[in-house]
């Protein structure tokens, strides 16, 4: 059938064609932010790398954690604004998808990879996530989490 003729056409085929098409656009947009997830990661391994060499001897494991969470949430800040000009967040679920994607796949890689690869045990793992003992990694889940709905927002203006 040809465009033209679909496009006359009242029995919700027409719809559906409209429907697939956006459906496959925000698939495409979903990947290519599940690719900015790479660049998150390598910017939380620099992160971490700066806090390892720089300034953990003199301010001690738990205040260095503590500034390097903050710096993340900054970096990934910076990083996640230039993507969502980049490549415009169309919808609210579209930026919570995102936001939730990119939240399973930091939590997943964090344990597979922190226990798996990097022979750390579990309870080193979870250490990162006791606010009561100081440690706020928790922070910058939450702020990956919703950081495409804040940008889309702020987009929106």
């Amino acid at each position: 059938m040809t465009k033209s003729r679909l496009a006359g056409r009242n029995d919700g085929q027409n719809g559906l064609c409209i429907l697939l098409k956006e459906s496959h656009k925000e698939k495409k947009m979903i990947a290519k932010y599940i690719l900015v997830w790479f660049v998150l990661v390598i910017v939380a391994i620099i992160n971490g790398i700066i806090r390892n060499e720089v300034y953990k001897d003199s301010l001690g494991d738990l205040h260095a954690h503590q500034l390097s969470t903050l710096t993340a949430i900054a970096l990934f800040g910076l990083v996640i604004w230039g993507f969502t000009h980049l490549w415009k967040i169309t919808s609210a679920q579209q930026a919570w998808a995102i936001g939730f994607i990119w939240l399973g796949m930091t939590i997943l890689f964090e344990f597979i990879f922190g226990h798996f690869v990097m022979g750390h045990p579990w309870s080193r793992l979870l250490h990162d996530y006791n606010i009561f003992q100081g440690r706020v990694w928790i922070l910058v889940l939450i702020w990956t989490t919703i950081a495409p709905y804040v940008f889309y927002k702020l987009s929106a203006k």
